[in-house]
């Protein structure tokens, strides 16, 4: 009878211990965020109006109809004038920039905010595990990975992924990639660096697919620290629910919609193409036909199934609307998420990325006022939406992020972070947050240089302002 209930009790026991294996595994593999840090350049960078004008009209490859082109994107781009430049744009060097201007840009960000979120969050540069940098625009020997590495003396066993490329959702391309560092190896710590480098970058030509991108796009970055140490999970600010990525690069109109490249005087800029809309929107609902059974719960998920049959019964009675460059989605994403951080790419990608989503005012708000306040600062826009949010003090504990960004390639990538408790710090908001949102979005280029639309030869008008004579 006792070796009966030997043969019983040990395999229910080994049993048991598998269990508790696997749960102890799937613990260690959790994505915890510790802390970020947002990168705010010094007053002197600020692009306002006044210098906007002189900048532009310094380009000698610019005439009137540029300039119109200029104004009516300006005006429409969502952007203030708060938002940040390169030093050697204000030198004056713009059309002749050096390795040297890159490289300082990026160390005066390096030196900002990593030494920022290391101090706030109490950790030494040793502890560092894993160390993943994005910069897309900017390739230097030894690597901006290994400026970090010495300036902040990280170990010689460091783990280190150094991405180019990858544009503007290049943010959650490193996630994924400490994500699955984090899926075997047990206690670690990874530092994520996210910027763009903007000072060799500054398109000087006449091309309008490539001036697009010196009207949206500002210098920025951050720095975010992340571990799977279930002794620091008190810590954590938000834990990775889930992350999925799409890539249309197989397809020619994706691969080219969005691309650096020469113009036909052999100047070097970034096309923004045409078509961008159109390959952004196949990617977004590719990607969230693969994250919506992620994050949604069963119930909207049969709501949408019961829908879709009966319009399929029924296709011939639903009404045609007009069509708007995006399609609303039958899915109630707000079933499953409680905040949308999206990447500011610029007005119409906030409106687009609403309209399809069916998001409030409320919801767009955190991207449309990062937008004004810092523009398109690339990758790490996503971390000035989020950081918003915290300043507002709207993520409480057990709420849902999704986060939305959009890339070269063309990629779409998202995730959902769980947020681990009450959050509110200001981060680069700190001077602002209290002015968010103003009464009005207008931009003032409208009421400085409105002229140009009235006269041929902005050159010979009598009331243009002295600053640009």
């Amino acid at each position: 009878m006792e070796l009966l209930y030997l043969l019983y009790l040990i395999p229910t026991l080994y049993s048991c211990f598998l269990i508790w294996k696997m749960l102890e595994e799937r613990r260690e593999r959790e994505c915890y965020i510790l802390n970020y840090q947002c990168y705010k350049p010094p007053n002197d960078r600020m692009l306002d109006t006044e210098f906007c004008g002189k900048l532009i009209k310094r380009c000698e490859n610019l005439g009137p109809n540029e300039y119109r082109f200029l104004l009516k994107a300006i005006v429409s781009s969502g952007i203030g004038e708060q938002t940040y430049a390169p030093r050697n744009i204000f030198e004056g060097r713009e059309g002749a920039p050096t390795l040297r201007d890159g490289i300082e840009e990026m160390e005066e960000f390096f030196s900002d905010a990593i030494g920022k979120l290391l101090a706030k969050s109490k950790v030494s540069p040793s502890e560092i595990d894993v160390l993943v940098v994005n910069i897309s625009m900017l390739a230097a020997v030894p690597s901006l990975s290994s400026r970090i590495i010495n300036r902040y003396k990280l170990r010689h066993d460091v783990k280190v992924y150094n991405l180019t490329g990858m544009g503007c959702s290049a943010s959650l391309i490193s996630m994924d990639i400490v994500k699955n560092i984090f899926k075997t190896q047990r206690n670690k710590l990874a530092l994520l660096i996210t910027s763009e480098s903007l000072s060799p970058n500054w398109y000087t030509g006449n091309d309008r697919s490539m001036i697009l991108a010196n009207c949206l796009f500002r210098i920025g970055g951050c720095a975010v620290l992340l571990t799977n140490k279930r002794s620091l999970k008190d810590r954590a600010m938000l834990r990775l629910k889930c992350l999925v990525r799409t890539h249309h690069g197989a397809r020619e109109e994706a691969y080219g919609c969005c691309i650096q490249r020469e113009d036909d005087q052999g100047k070097l800029g970034f096309h923004l193409g045409k078509n961008l809309p159109k390959a952004a929107t196949r990617a977004f609902v590719d990607n969230l036909r693969v994250m919506a059974p992620k994050i949604l719960p069963v119930r909207e998920l049969l709501r949408f199934l019961f829908v879709s049959l009966i319009k399929k019964v029924n296709k011939n009675n639903t009404p045609k609307s007009a069509s708007t460059g995006a399609t609303k989605s039958p899915l109630n994403f707000r079933t499953g998420v409680d905040h949308f951080c999206l990447h500011t790419g610029g007005k119409a990608v906030i409106d687009g990325i609403g309209l399809s989503l069916d998001l409030s005012e409320y919801d767009l708000e955190p991207a449309r006022m990062t937008l004004h306040r810092f523009g398109n600062t690339s990758a790490s826009s996503l971390w000035y939406v989020l950081s918003y949010m915290e300043a507002k003090k709207r993520l409480k504990k057990g709420d849902t992020v999704f986060m939305i960004s959009f890339g070269a390639g063309f990629k779409c990538n998202s995730c959902l972070w769980e947020v681990m408790k009450d959050l509110g710090d200001p981060n680069v908001w700190d001077d602002c947050i209290d002015d968010y949102p103003p009464e009005s979005l207008d931009n003032p280029f409208m009421r400085t240089y409105g002229w140009i639309n009235e006269v041929e030869d902005p050159y010979t008008y009598e009331n243009i302002p002295d600053f640009l004579k």
